[in-house]
């Protein structure tokens, strides 16, 4: 395990520690805890005044216990060994008035993460309010300076984030790492002829010097915004659809919720019983890769202390196997894939074109940039968002669009996908570049 480098990690793992010995001393067969502390800076600047001032500042314990197959829960945000006390006796109360399940407890220790690779997660940002406020304001000023068309913003914010989290149960495994984040946000209004729209970017990073220039992004939000400037209606059609990246990814965690074993021991999914099926086209494969390092989805273990691996989910276009927790497993019969908490870094591969390539293989359709609504079927797969977007011309990019509303059945659009764009979007756990789907029910006029 790499060596502890905050004075706080030692004082995280001195309370773990007691916290699982406690348990073990009050009769639980079998506990985990895991505490945190984290800190943060965010602000907002409208119209150059600042909307919002935020320090953050927390710590918390959260403890489960097991008396043979009952289990209990409980969480404090005092971390004294009085309130540690209180809390472990709160947990093995509970689990005292819950029934037997025969599929709770511990992952088994052989999975536990017994050596921490450096994922080179954690850059604190020193950042003050007042160089917050600056940055925010710049974010702003640059997105308003575009057009005279951007008439009014929703406001600019930076923020930063750091934690400590360290985790433990009674396999006697410790351990924990810190972990940064940092955000620069934009969403302006253009106006123009009595129409108004509105659109953001923002940048997202572990390391804050990776972080886009804000002015970058205030730029980039407004260019957006200006793009959909006389936006109009479709005439209901069948066409193909070109998911934006940050869209594309979207479509990707309805597979990831499909494919989880809560999903799939509850019968409550689309994609039940589908390992060993063809769910993509042969030349897509999805990968799991926890340890890419300073990536936003990288963990060394996962929320039960399983370590975290290398894993090929989707091999030519064929699911290998779902994501599991301890629990889920049990259920299914299966082993815990390290996915207690979600996933890390699941990247979709196949052959990618660039941004002109890949408008010429959609040739006439819609390319979608923004998405409303809930309309996803999580059991049935079927997916009715509303939409705005491009409408595209033998690949040349036309008219804005919206109003218009992108219908499917998610089974069937994951099959469907024809092209990859090369325009990965790595801001999040899912990285993922934009996904033309050969056809879709689009509904307008």
């Amino acid at each position: 395990m790499p060596e502890v480098d905050h004075p706080e990690q030692s004082e995280l793992e001195t309370v773990v520690a007691r916290t699982l010995a406690l348990a073990r001393r009050l009769g639980a067969t079998a506990a985990a805890a895991g505490a945190s502390i984290a800190t943060g800076l965010s602000v907002t600047v409208r119209l150059g005044e600042v909307d919002t001032l935020e320090y953050q500042r927390d710590r918390s314990l959260g403890v489960t216990v097991y008396v043979g197959q009952r289990k209990g829960s409980a969480s404090t945000a005092n971390l004294s060994p009085p309130a540690v006390e209180e809390t472990v006796a709160k947990a093995l109360s509970i689990a005292s008035f819950t029934a037997e399940d025969a599929y709770a407890g511990l992952p088994d220790a052989g999975l536990m993460a017994r050596e921490l690779p450096d994922l080179d997660l954690s850059h604190p940002w020193d950042l003050e309010a007042p160089e917050a406020i600056d940055l925010a304001r710049r974010c702003e000023a640059a997105g308003l300076a575009v057009d005279a068309r951007i008439r009014n913003s929703e406001g600019a914010s930076v923020s930063t984030h750091r934690q400590l989290r360290v985790f433990g149960n009674s396999h006697d495994f410790i351990g924990g790492y810190p972990s940064t984040s940092h955000t620069v946000s934009c969403v302006v209004l253009g106006q123009s002829n009595g129409d108004m729209q509105r659109d953001y970017w923002y940048t997202a990073a572990r390391d804050w010097r990776a972080l886009d220039d804000v002015e970058e992004v205030g730029r980039r939000a407004a260019e957006r915004a200006l793009r959909r400037l006389g936006a109009g209606k479709l005439p209901t059609r069948r066409a193909p659809v070109l998911f934006a990246p940050e869209l594309a990814r979207g479509l990707i965690g309805h597979f990831v919720g499909a494919i989880g074993g809560a999903a799939q021991y509850r019968r409550s999914s689309f994609l039940l019983d589908a390992a060993g099926q063809q769910v993509f086209p042969p030349a897509i494969a999805l990968v799991e890769r926890p340890h890419l390092r300073g990536a936003l989805g990288s963990a060394p273990f996962d929320g039960e202390g399983v370590a975290t691996r290398d894993r090929d989910l989707v091999v030519d276009g064929m699911l290998t196997g779902y994501l599991l927790d301890a629990y889920s497993a049990r259920k299914l019969g299966l082993t815990t894939t390290g996915n207690a908490g979600g996933v890390h870094n699941l990247v979709v591969q196949g052959a990618m074109l660039d941004a002109e390539t890949l408008l010429r293989r959609l040739g006439t359709g819609l390319l979608v940039t923004e998405m409303m609504g809930q309309g996803v079927n999580p059991v049935t797969g079927d997916y009715s968002r509303g939409a705005s977007g491009f409408w595209v011309e033998n690949g040349a990019v036309g008219r804005p669009v919206h109003e218009i509303t992108v219908a499917g059945n998610l089974r069937d659009m994951y099959r469907r996908i024809v092209a990859l764009g090369d325009d990965v979007d790595r801001r999040g756990a899912i990285q993922c570049g934009s996904l033309l789907i050969e056809q879709m029910t689009i509904a307008g006029d």
